[in-house]
């Protein structure tokens, strides 16, 4: 069970870590090269935490997943806190 929870870990950190990226992506012009670094920030982090832990690369679609929420939670909260200022 450890394994798994060491898995979760890693899906919180790929999410949590995603959410400012997300905030500040919703700053830049879509496409441009901010837009990309803030999406493709994060990744060598989240790379470095799987490797490190020797986690299986079959979980690498799951950080994926979480990596994209973050991004998606993090621009859509940006829009609902500067809509309600």
């Amino acid at each position: 069970m450890e394994y798994l929870q060491g898995v979760f870990a890693i899906c919180l950190v790929a999410f949590i870590l995603n959410l400012p990226f997300g905030w500040l992506r919703t700053y830049t012009r879509k496409f441009s090269i901010a837009w990309a670094v803030c999406i493709h920030a994060p990744i060598p982090i989240v790379a470095f935490i799987r490797i490190y832990t020797h986690t299986d690369w079959i979980y690498i679609p799951l950080f994926f997943i979480f990596s994209i929420a973050g991004q998606i939670v993090g621009s859509r909260l940006k829009n609902k806190i500067s809509k309600s200022s």
